[in-house]
């Protein structure tokens, strides 16, 4: 069903090369050396970025010039090795989202009337940081409405946040096709589940920030505590939030989704909060948040039919606490 909207969404949108379903997926440093070694040598220093936390944390996730190389001026073979690069992380129904999602340009072009060139569903673009294989190195995809940083130490994935997801149109008008639908169902069946007395804690305002209230911002901060404390949920409303959250990661491979949960289960989980600001029904804007020790989601519907959602770490984010911990070690060593 998924690839069938996906060709009913985007029938000329050709940004991503086939490969068998079940194909082992290449190493994330072989991935991105066959990119380098595709991509013709004056173009190399927009691919290749400085691994540098002010270059890294300079993300957003609207229209705008971006670093590294856009979808529309790559060569076959470049969408070839970039395609295997995004594999490396990102299993089948994650690279499906993230088609999804720039197939969406299209019909965001059909309801506004737009030149192509504002919409534009191959104004993505890759970007790696540092030189692969490198003991600290990164890529980045990112566009309208998607903006996903992997860190890497040498072969290792150690962060895949921040991230971001967005949806314009949430619902597509036409058949109905909804990006975000998953994540949005869970958070209102638990919001269905609630008791008043839970309710009328888990729903901390009425009306909603008009975004996500992080933005996009280098360093994540922790919000206001807000909303029904993990401690005062019943068990089935703790799985359900874990549930959710799950659901925010399950565009990785399994190991990455894996190893991003366990952040989560790290921290106790009686200091997890979920509250929920805006209208409580459907097609109303709404948003709903949910905040750890060390991790913040939010996600966004303020304009009823247009979504933004976000997942950050604290410390994690870019890689920054692992990859610290790497230098500290070095250094130590070296003495």
């Amino acid at each position: 069903m998924k690839r069938r909207l996906l060709l009913l969404l985007a029938p000329t949108l050709a940004a991503f090369s086939a490969s068998p379903l079940h194909a082992q997926p290449p190493s994330p440093v072989g991935a991105a050396r066959q990119l380098l070694q595709a991509t013709p040598a004056a173009q190399r220093h927009e691919l290749l970025q400085p691994f540098t936390d002010p270059a890294r944390s300079d993300w957003h996730y609207t229209p705008r010039r971006r670093d590294g190389i856009a979808w529309k001026s790559m060569s076959t073979i470049q969408r070839e090795a970039t395609t295997a690069l995004l594999r490396t992380a990102l299993n089948e129904s994650g690279l499906d989202k993230v088609r999804a999602l720039m197939a969406l340009e299209i019909a965001l072009r059909q309801l506004e009337g737009s030149g192509s060139s504002f919409r534009d569903p191959e104004n993505y673009a890759i970007a790696l940081y540092g030189e692969p294989g490198a003991a600290a190195w990164g890529w980045r995809i990112e566009g309208h409405h998607l903006s996903l940083h992997f860190s890497l130490a040498g072969e290792r994935y150690v962060a895949t946040l921040p991230q971001f997801f967005g949806a314009n149109p949430a619902t597509e008008p036409k058949r109905g096709f909804r990006l975000l639908g998953h994540e949005e169902d869970l958070a209102r069946q638990w919001l269905a589940s609630l008791t008043p007395a839970q309710r009328s804690s888990a729903v901390f305002s009425s009306r909603s920030f008009g975004d996500i209230v992080s933005g996009n911002a280098p360093r994540a901060k922790p919000l206001d505590a807000v909303g029904l404390p993990f401690a005062d949920m019943e068990a089935g409303q703790q799985a359900q939030v874990l549930k959710l959250i799950a659901a925010f990661a399950d565009h990785l491979q399994p190991d990455l989704a894996q190893a991003r949960l366990e952040r989560v289960r790290r921290a106790p989980l009686d200091g997890i909060r979920m509250g929920w600001a805006g209208s409580t029904q459907p097609g109303q804007p709404f948003y709903f948040r949910i905040q750890g020790a060390a991790f913040l989601i939010e996600f966004d519907n303020s304009g009823g039919n247009h979504v933004h959602s976000v997942w950050r770490d604290f410390d994690g984010d870019f890689g920054r606490d692992v990859l610290a911990e790497h230098y500290r070690k070095a250094g130590d060593h070296g003495r």
